[in-house]
């Protein structure tokens, strides 16, 4: 793997791990009953972008460091997702 392509994983995976993460946890305006004028109920009451970010990072480097040692290890290769034989006809 190369250093770009180890990057772009990292980077993909870590904005997935953001995804998932930012719900977790999350108080609305409308849940607290405080609803800034100008704002819609569904914003969040008191988000912590920084823990946030701390738990995505820690969580993304876990994950991407699995993934990427599965990749470097050859543990699963190209060969093994190719259900539908195309590597076969592009030879």
């Amino acid at each position: 793997m190369s250093i770009t392509a180890a990057i772009v994983l990292y980077v993909v995976i870590w904005f997935v791990t953001m995804f998932v993460v930012l719900p977790i946890g999350l108080r609305t305006q409308g849940d607290e009953g405080e609803v800034v004028r100008g704002t819609h109920a569904g914003a969040p009451a008191d988000f912590k972008l920084a823990r946030t970010m701390i738990i995505v990072t820690i969580i993304g480097t876990v994950v991407w460091a699995i993934v990427a040692g599965i990749i470097v290890s050859g543990w699963i290769t190209i060969e093994d997702i190719d259900w539908f034989d195309r590597l076969d006809d592009a030879g």
